[in-house]
């Protein structure tokens, strides 16, 4: 998308159809969940358009909630018949631009663990299950706030780290030290070699001189989605 996606706002409804880009099996390759086999379903559309982005999420389909859950579970199971994926990661876009609570407790009763990849800057309410992994994003120059009301339920915030973008070359202070919340630092994929070395290095620095987790996409390394 890098940027030139429209900036969608909050949809309305009570969460039985959603906006749905794809819903696929991989692993998954950031965060506090790294390499767990994953079920991921993708919705559509973003508040944001960072120029960094490189995520489809605007050729979407609105889709039954029940049948996105069916095919949750279709995915979870081998040719076997047996379960092996219990993680389901919610992103988009912005996945709390859309009412997903009914299908997150939907989810949670059949045994799934469930993870929310989110910006921080909307705030639905959601089972407290829900694992809520944040990635602040910068607007003009400086981060955006995170939510208030969703601070205290987030689970790990992933700051992104750039050595040539200024503005994503270091970890503010977004409230996280308030919640004790853990902090991972991920280096920008900026599609060139040389940046993307720079970002690696930076990220190492920052996370040893201050106790935080390095994130790194796995799954760009292995070329899965």
């Amino acid at each position: 998308m890098f940027g030139k996606n429209p900036k969608r706002g909050v949809e309305k409804g009570d969460g039985s159809f959603l906006q749905v880009q794809t819903i696929f099996k991989t692993l998954q390759g950031e965060g506090p969940n790294t390499g767990v086999p994953s079920i991921f379903l993708r919705l559509g559309g973003c508040n944001l358009a960072c120029d960094f982005c490189d995520t489809e999420f605007e050729d979407y389909k609105k889709i039954n909630t029940i049948d996105i859950i069916k095919n949750i579970q279709s995915l979870s199971i081998n040719k076997d018949a047996k379960q092996t994926i219990f993680l389901v990661v919610i992103t988009g876009g912005e996945p709390l631009r859309q009412e997903i609570n009914p299908l997150c407790k939907e989810l949670l009763s059949l045994g799934f663990k469930v993870q929310i990849e989110t910006n921080g800057t909307l705030y639905r309410s959601l089972p407290e299950e829900v694992e809520i992994i944040c990635s602040p994003k910068v607007s003009a120059g400086k981060y955006l706030s995170i939510r208030p009301d969703l601070l205290p339920n987030i689970t790990a915030l992933k700051f992104l780290i750039s050595k040539s973008k200024v503005e994503y070359s270091n970890v503010p202070d977004l409230g996280q030290k308030n919640y004790n919340i853990e902090v991972f630092v991920q280096p920008m994929d900026q599609y060139k070699e040389d940046l993307n070395i720079e970002n690696k290095k930076l990220a190492v620095d920052i996370a040893i001189n201050n106790g935080y987790r390095l994130s790194y996409q796995i799954h760009k390394e292995l070329n899965i989605e």
